[in-house]
């Protein structure tokens, strides 16, 4: 069960006594969001606004909407990172899951005995880190947690943000990911070429995403190649607020143009092949808001992320473009 620290948030609206709140975080625990705002509203009663557009972390907070409403505290709950606010009116709020990974520990002591793995997870799971380290020391497999870095507390990964399983990658035979995010995991092994395992207590079974993994990796690589014949090109700036990235848009958009290519210029909020496909004359996109975008969707045309389109200038450059995914931050 998903336990929101509403005790936090009822603090600061005690303390600071606003007129309006708004709360927002992942689409998975928008049910509880909408439990807390309601609590909110009955104990204060000044109005507590869920905004209910995709939340996908700390770059995509909507901070635009809550102004909008006029609120002055926003709640952004279930992307835990290593620091509390984001300046003064925005207040980043702890959500756990209490769901226990006893039995699936063991199950990974059976598959992983004699093994050295880094041990990840994600925000929702860091309190669980400790505990299922013990129970897989005890069964006799050594374990390692990466220390955490920019805004990553020690075992924690984020979609596009790796570095405490960077850190970790050589001196381990394994990954294993603590939650049910495939999405998580598979940037693990894309980040570090290790087996990535994934421990998921919900179903309590444990599995291997290398070949999912793959997958997306030779989809990544064979969209790199195609955009390598494009003439024009679209470099799109994402109009989230962190994923505002201008300068990388017209660094590309150089290198783009000193390589003979014709660029055009774009900016977006949601970025979906249906908004690609209003836009004419462009053989291929860069866009350089969130890397996942481009490794997990689909799209009728090559559209790179920053990693991709580093390797496309490796490309067209004759250099070797091998292992771009593995670095520790795909921005």
């Amino acid at each position: 069960m998903i336990i929101i620290d509403e005790n936090r948030i009822f603090d600061e609206i005690q303390k600071r006594k606003p007129v309006s709140v708004a709360l927002n975080g992942p689409d998975g625990i928008l049910p509880k969001v909408q439990e807390t705002a309601s609590k909110i509203m009955e104990r204060f009663g000044i109005p507590a606004y869920v905004l209910a557009d995709t939340c996908f972390g700390t770059c995509d907070m909507n901070t635009n909407g809550a102004k909008v409403l006029g609120a002055e505290i926003l709640f952004h709950i279930g992307h835990t990172i290593n620091e509390t606010t984001f300046g003064d009116n925005i207040i980043l709020i702890d959500a756990f899951d209490d769901i226990s990974f006893d039995k699936v520990a063991m199950k990974c002591v059976t598959e992983l005995t004699g093994k050295t793995v880094s041990l990840v997870t994600d925000s929702q799971h860091l309190l669980q880190i400790e505990k299922v380290k013990k129970i897989l020391e005890e069964g006799g497999v050594r374990v390692k947690i990466g220390k955490g870095k920019g805004q990553l507390n020690d075992g924690q990964v984020f979609g596009c943000e790796f570095y405490p399983i960077i850190e970790t990658k050589d001196s381990v035979d394994a990954n294993v990911f603590l939650g049910q995010s495939a999405f998580h995991a598979s940037g693990i092994a894309l980040s570090t070429g290790k087996p990535t395992y994934i421990l998921d207590p919900y179903f309590n079974e444990v599995r291997e995403v290398s070949e999912f993994a793959s997958k997306l990796q030779q989809k990544a690589i064979l969209a790199v190649y195609k955009a390598a014949e494009a003439e024009t090109f679209g470099i799109i700036v994402g109009l989230k607020e962190g994923q505002f990235s201008k300068t990388t848009a017209l660094k590309f958009r150089n290198e783009l143009e000193k390589a003979g290519k014709k660029v055009q210029l774009f900016a977006l909020t949601e970025i979906t092949d249906e908004r690609l496909g209003n836009l004419k004359g462009i053989d291929a996109f860069i866009q350089v808001a969130c890397p996942r975008i481009s490794t997990d969707n689909h799209f009728h045309k090559p559209v790179l992320s920053t990693p991709q389109a580093n390797a496309l200038l490796k490309l067209l450059k004759h250099e070797s473009m091998d292992e771009f995914l593995q670095i520790p931050h795909w921005l």
